[in-house]
């Protein structure tokens, strides 16, 4: 717990330092532990009901774990309309999670994920904000193996 002390404490003079702290926590552990969003509380001296509020408002803060591997899959039109879905079937298949899900071993976590701005190369998947165009199910295999 006093890991996560020092780490919001460092923004609690600073503007937007609430988000600013879940930002160094996420970067610190991948996620936002539960635990640290009532120390936050204490700190910048809100409810624990807006400070939760405040970490699962924006989608790119998650609270609880997550594997060492995001990928995100985009969920946007035209990521859809060229095969999207069979991308999800692949990678469930392959991780034998659902999409929200994180392998037991904590090594992937499947998420959707709006438009990242790759629509020349759809269907677009990121793995820790990395984009891959063009993936299909033939070339999940591939990409997770890259990830070691």
């Amino acid at each position: 717990m006093s890991d996560y002390k020092k780490i919001i404490s460092a923004y609690k003079d600073k503007p937007g330092g609430l988000i600013e702290a879940y930002h160094a926590l996420q970067r610190e552990y991948n996620y936002i532990p539960e635990d640290a969003i009532a120390v936050a509380a204490e700190i910048f001296d809100v409810s624990p009901a807006r400070a939760y509020g405040v970490a699962t408002f924006y989608s790119y803060f998650k609270v609880g774990p997550r594997g060492r591997f995001i990928i995100r899959i985009c969920e946007s039109a035209p990521c859809h309309v060229a095969g999207a879905a069979d991308v999800v079937s692949a990678l469930e298949s392959q991780l034998g999670i659902k999409m929200g899900e994180t392998t037991a071993d904590g090594k992937f976590t499947l998420e959707f994920t709006e438009c990242v701005g790759q629509c020349q190369g759809t269907p677009v998947i990121t793995i820790n904000s990395t984009p891959y165009v063009n993936v299909s199910a033939k070339t999940i295999p591939e990409i997770l193996q890259g990830c070691k």
